[in-house]
């Protein structure tokens, strides 16, 4: 009775491994496929421009809120010190 059980346990593992192996392949053709029919255009060069330009524009927001909170944080200290 056990041995049947693992007979079945390494059918069954040996099913989904098997299928797994065919569906990499399957995937990978795909990915394969489509790459070299369906190229992305150059409209990827103006989201990264665009994106780069917005990452620039947030990171010196952030700059100027992290020296406002700084420098209100001081003149608090100040405040309660003097």
């Amino acid at each position: 009775m056990v041995f049947e059980a693992l007979k079945f346990m390494a059918l069954g593992m040996g099913i989904v491994f098997v299928f797994l192996i065919v569906m990499i392949i399957l995937l990978n053709t795909q990915a394969y496929i489509i790459g070299r029919f369906f190229k992305e255009e150059k409209q990827e060069n103006t989201k990264t421009r665009k994106s780069q330009l917005s990452n620039k524009v947030n990171q010196e927001q952030k700059v100027a809120i992290i020296s406002t909170v700084i420098n209100q944080h001081i003149q608090n200290k100040r405040m309660k010190n003097g």
